[in-house]
């Protein structure tokens, strides 16, 4: 469960915070997919980019679409910090928000921020009357997937792979 000292707040990215987060989630999704995938370098970064433009066509304003910065409360007399990103989208059949992007800066992990994002997100899914959150994980993401199920996700498919020389 998470940490009863860490605070969050959750605030739609803005149009200045995208541009920087953009580029940086285009290159670690290209990472992931080249790692994960079996693509080239090239290929991963040109599919990635691909994604990215076709689901975020219109950035943080594309509907049904929502990309949120986490940010530390402030310690008294101290501006919230964003430490980290969420960004869901909706989908139907079931109603669920899927979460293409979860990450919290790596200084900040362990503290429980993480956990407080995924429980803040969930009031915001109740309310656009979605009714299950499914994330994504790459199989080397052991962090991630044991924060999920320590808030009560289960696994609902696997995908496997063996490289042949």
């Amino acid at each position: 469960m998470p940490n009863a000292e860490a605070v969050i707040e959750l605030a739609p990215m803005t149009p200045e915070t995208y541009g920087a987060w953009l580029v940086e989630a285009i290159r670690e999704y290209a990472a992931d997919l080249a790692a994960n995938n079996g693509l080239s370098p090239e290929a991963a970064l040109a599919r990635s980019e691909r994604d990215f433009h076709e689901l975020l066509p219109q950035g943080p304003a594309t509907p049904q679409q929502h990309v949120y910065s986490i940010l530390a409360a402030p310690e008294p007399g101290s501006a919230a910090r964003p430490i980290g990103v969420i960004w869901f989208a909706e989908r139907d059949n079931p109603p669920t928000a899927f979460v293409y992007d979860f990450s919290v800066d790596a200084a900040y992990r362990g503290r429980g921020y993480g956990a407080q994002a995924l429980l803040a997100i969930e009031a915001r899914v109740k309310a656009l009357g979605l009714t299950r959150i499914g994330p994504h994980v790459f199989g080397h993401n052991h962090g991630a997937r044991r924060l999920y199920e320590r808030l009560g996700y289960q696994v609902t498919n696997v995908n496997m792979a063996k490289d042949l020389e």
